[in-house]
C-alpha cells in the first residue's frame, strides 16, 4: 500500500505543478496588462473583495474585467500552492511510515 500511495501523491504533485504553472502564466499576462495601464492596488484589495469593489473598481472602471480576472486567478494560484504544502506533508508522513518499519 505504501508504494502505490506514494505514486498517487507523486502523480497529484506533478498534476498540480502543471496546473500551477498554467495559472501562473495567466496571472503574469493579466498582471502585465494591469501594469501597462498603470492600475495600482495592494494585497489587501486582493483578499478583501468589498474593499476591492468600493475602492479600486470605481477608480479603474475600464479595467474592471482584468482586475477581477487577476484577483480570481491569484486566489486559485494560492489555493494550489496550499495544496502543494498539504501534498508535501502527506508524502513526508507516508515516507516516514514506510521507512519506520
Amino acid at each position: 500500500m505504501g508504494p502505490s500511495l506514494m505514486y498517487l501523491i507523486i502523480a497529484l504533485f506533478i498534476g498540480l505543478f502543471i496546473i500551477q504553472f498554467y495559472f501562473r502564466v495567466r496571472v503574469v499576462k493579466v498582471y502585465r496588462r494591469l501594469i501597462r495601464n498603470r492600475v495600482e492596488f495592494d494585497s489587501s484589495h486582493i483578499f478583501n473583495s468589498n474593499k476591492m469593489k468600493s475602492e479600486i473598481l470605481p477608480k479603474y472602471p475600464q479595467h474592471s474585467d482584468d482586475i477581477l480576472k487577476f484577483v480570481k486567478e491569484m486566489r486559485v494560484s494560492l489555493t494550489i500552492a496550499s495544496l502543494f504544502i498539504v501534498l508535501i506533508f502527506a508524502a513526508g508522513f507516508i515516507l516516514r511510515m514506510w521507512y519506520a518499519e
